[in-house]
């Protein structure tokens, strides 16, 4: 309708010979009673064209061409807003749209021609998957999603650095572990990695060498089948979640290929690097920070600024319109240093995007789980999604916005009730399966050539029609704001407000018409619940 509206719009300013360069927005009013949707066209223009908003509000409205059964009523409110607001026929008339679409509605073509890189997860392998790295994985994955909704080109990227001190750890860790396994005496460091998984890879080395591998060196064998077991699980995670990456960038390739040193040597050529105490500086004062920060400890290893510059520079010669950075709560005050970096570059830091999502914490039993990689007392993604399942995971890690904290309660998530917003929601899906189920069995079908809309003009009819009608533009909202939790609240009302109709009006009647324009709209409703569910990564399951 926006798009049609605008279009009418357009044609009524040419007649006023209006300036063609000015975007068209039209927007839902705040306050109810103030109708359907407004614009703000007339004060945009008003100082333009040299006349009062109302008085050039009252000339667009002269001469714009509505079709009427559609709109009920055009009228001019506070400094020069036009409201609009739409007769009961538009809306059901809509459902037709609606179910020609199918699986496309909700698709936008906003983005299109535009490449966008979507870089989440990024954990190095020294462990299984936490529940914090799943928020951030199902977050960064929806948001990818969302862009492909709107008509993006997404890639999704996972940065991961398997070489320095953790890896080094890591290495050891399972040397200690296998030489425990030997019978040998063992003294394991309180710092090194706990985790019961660290004694599995050491036994399957030992199932595969015996004894030879006592005098290997940590950061040989050992580390190497770390890393490969414990990778093989963190892809094995993802992918029971619907996770599935384009790309795996190792942060060593920038060390072997020289990017690193190519970054220290332009910083020094352009007077940004010095050495001082046996370390190399970044001069960030130069570039209006508060303090310079070290690039190069004096022992020789880069810090995580310059890899992460070194990283970024690479995305930007790959030639992606936009970067979006998804980051967990503790990268929140270093991230400035590499976009600092970036721009010191010469490249334009907008491009890069950076989301922080908050840590997650899990309930049972009213009481908090804790968690620590090394201590392994903590929550594996994997045990989670074993314990809820995965449709579950996901929605619960979406339904809050990423920059609060998510307590995540066990008990809740494993109820199958309304409580449980999971279960509501999809129990929605299933029920209008069930209703074309009984459709089907008593013979009766409904035909878009015969669709009669007019018949549908009960309040709880006409305010689920509008909540469908706002599925696209929900869609493209939170792209743009790469915001999926309000995906997940429009679903939830949207499911609310099915049950309500439900609950008060019969489907399969014997008013051949009514029954028919009620099936067309429980389609259209299912065929929303299963997009919106497809956005979120979320099955739509047919029963329950």
């Amino acid at each position: 309708m926006k798009d049609l509206l605008r279009t009418t719009l357009e044609d009524a300013l040419r007649r006023l010979h209006a300036p063609g360069d000015v975007d068209i927005v039209f927007e839902r009013p705040r306050q109810a009673g103030h109708g359907d949707l407004t614009t703000n066209i007339a004060m945009v223009l008003a100082k333009r064209m040299g006349k009062p908003p109302r008085i050039l509000a009252e000339e667009i409205v002269g001469v714009w061409t509505l079709d009427r059964s559609f709109v009920r009523a055009i009228e001019i409110a506070g400094p020069g807003f036009i409201n609009l607001s739409f007769t009961d026929r538009f809306y059901s008339s809509q459902i037709g749209g609606i179910l020609e679409a199918g699986e496309r509605y909700g698709r936008t073509a906003g983005g299109a021609g535009k490449h966008v890189q979507v870089e989440f997860v990024s954990a190095n392998p020294t462990g299984p998957l936490t529940v914090g790295h799943g928020r951030g994985a199902v977050y960064g994955d929806t948001v990818a999603r969302l862009y492909e909704w709107t008509g993006h080109h997404v890639e999704r990227e996972y940065y991961f650095n398997n070489a320095g001190r953790q890896m080094r750890i890591l290495g050891d860790s399972v040397r200690l572990r296998y030489l425990e396994l030997l019978g040998d005496p063992v003294d394991f460091p309180e710092d090194y990695y706990q985790g019961e998984y660290i004694r599995e890879i050491a036994r399957h080395l030992m199932e595969e060498a015996g004894d030879r591998l006592r005098n290997e060196h940590a950061e040989g064998r050992f580390k190497d089948q770390a890393e490969r077991e414990i990778f093989a699980d963190i892809r094995k995670t993802l992918g029971s979640l619907g996770v599935v990456f384009d790309i795996f960038f190792n942060e060593n390739s920038l060390y072997s290929d020289g990017k690193i040193d190519e970054v220290v040597d332009i910083f020094r050529k352009n007077g940004l690097a010095y050495d001082q105490d046996g370390a190399t500086w970044f001069k960030l004062t130069a570039l209006g920070q508060e303090k310079d920060k070290v690039i190069i400890k004096s022992g020789g290893e880069p810090t995580y600024r310059l890899p992460d510059i070194a990283y970024h520079r690479e995305k930007y010669r790959r030639g992606y319109d936009l970067m979006v950075d998804i980051f967990g709560a503790d990268h929140i005050a270093t991230y400035p240093d590499v976009l600092a970096g970036v721009k010191a570059l010469g490249y334009d830091p907008s491009k890069v995007k950076v989301l922080i999502h908050q840590f997650v914490t899990i309930v049972q039993n009213g009481e908090v789980v804790k968690m620590s990689t090394r201590k392994a007392n903590f929550v594996t993604l994997d045990e989670l999604i074993d314990e809820v399942g995965a449709d579950v995971v996901r929605f619960f890690f979406l339904m809050r916005t990423i920059t609060s904290h998510l307590n995540f309660d066990l008990g809740l998530a494993k109820q199958e009730s309304d409580e449980n917003p999971v279960y509501y929601l999809q129990y929605a899906h299933a029920r209008i399966c069930a209703i074309f189920r009984k459709a089907e069995e008593r013979g009766v079908a409904f035909t878009l050539a015969g669709l009669d809309p007019d018949v549908l003009n009960e309040p709880e009819e006409l305010t689920l029609l509008k909540r469908l009608l706002e599925f696209p533009d929900v869609i493209a909202s939170c792209a743009e704001t790469n915001e999926p939790h309000r995906l997940a609240e429009y679903l939830h009302g949207l499911a609310g407000e099915f049950h309500q109709f439900y609950h008060k009006h019969t489907v399969l009647s014997a008013d051949l018409p009514l029954t028919g324009a009620r099936l067309a709209l429980c389609d259209a409703t299912r065929t929303v619940l299963r997009n919106g569910l497809t956005v979120l990564g979320i099955r739509a399951p047919q029963q329950m």
